[in-house]
């Protein structure tokens, strides 16, 4: 098979893992009924809640993680790939990876990612967030294997560093990845454009499922769960904030194509940097 459907989940979780989930595998079942051949969920899938305790009160390691689990037995019942776009997982030393996983259809995790960048930002609006308090930042890029495509795997705040995409693309990436949870504020601002220069600039797709609404913690996200491709064409989204499924066909021919008609990263060129300093006349 040369093409695959592909489908974003939109949510809009809450405090409770246990109706997360539930609203989560719901809709991961109405897009397999679609047709998705992969299935990408948003940033924070398992548990979204502002306060550090309530945090620490709900989650567990990635064995103990009861949405782990169950999107193991989905994919494998299903024969889907599901990308857990992430979860709030805990680590052994006390602090909280923000988690990517792809699971395969045999139900087993084919690649994990922990998100790089942390959101640390005093908004205009008065709010405030300070990932770096609670969350572990990872190190590494990170580019799975799908049956179809190379995928590169990022998350939310990592969509504005776009060294990360570079780098994925070329390591052969026709596929990037964005799950997200983007405040309302700079989702109204930057979300599209964000996702549709990380394509245009990568000669790739960009399939990026998002939160969307108010949510229990008082926060609001955006949602307008995306799809692009290569030439910065939106081919799939949720035209708002309300939980649902859109699908999309990736064409990973359309990569070559688009590689082919800007070359971007077969033209790029090292270069130093320096700072220009004004000629000054030598005296005779």
């Amino acid at each position: 098979m040369s093409e695959f459907t592909a489908a974003c989940v939109q949510l809009r979780c809450g405090k409770s893992v246990a109706a997360n989930l539930e609203q989560s595998e719901g809709l991961i079942r109405e897009a397999a009924g679609a047709g998705a051949h992969y299935i990408q969920t948003p940033e924070m899938t398992n548990v979204l809640v502002r306060s550090r305790d309530e945090l620490f009160e709900r989650i567990g390691s990635e064995d103990a993680d009861p949405t782990v689990a169950r999107f193991k037995a989905i994919a494998d019942e299903l024969k889907i790939w599901i990308h857990a776009g992430s979860l709030a997982i805990l680590l052994p030393d006390g602090k909280v990876a923000n988690r990517a996983l792809l699971i395969s259809p045999e139900g087993r995790i084919a690649a994990r990612y922990d998100k790089i960048h942390m959101f640390d930002v005093d908004l205009p609006n008065g709010e405030s967030w300070r990932e770096s308090a609670t969350y572990e930042p990872g190190s590494k890029t990170l580019l799975a294997d799908l049956p179809w495509i190379k995928m590169g795997m990022a998350v939310c705040y990592d969509v504005r560093f776009p060294a990360i995409f570079r780098t994925q693309a070329r390591m052969g990436a026709g596929l990037l990845t964005m799950p997200a949870a983007f405040t309302r504020q700079t989702g109204e601002a930057h979300w599209h454009v964000l996702q549709r220069a990380r394509a245009i600039e990568n000669g790739a797709y960009v399939v990026s499922a998002a939160q969307g609404g108010l949510h229990e913690d008082g926060r609001e996200t955006y949602g307008h769960s995306l799809m692009v491709d290569p030439w910065g064409r939106v081919i799939g989204q949720i035209d708002g904030d309300q939980p649902g499924v859109v699908t999309a066909v990736i064409r990973p021919e359309e990569v070559a194509k688009a590689r082919q008609r800007i070359p971007a990263i077969a033209n790029e060129r090292d270069f130093a940097a320096s700072h220009a300093q004004e000629e000054r006349e030598i005296p005779a």
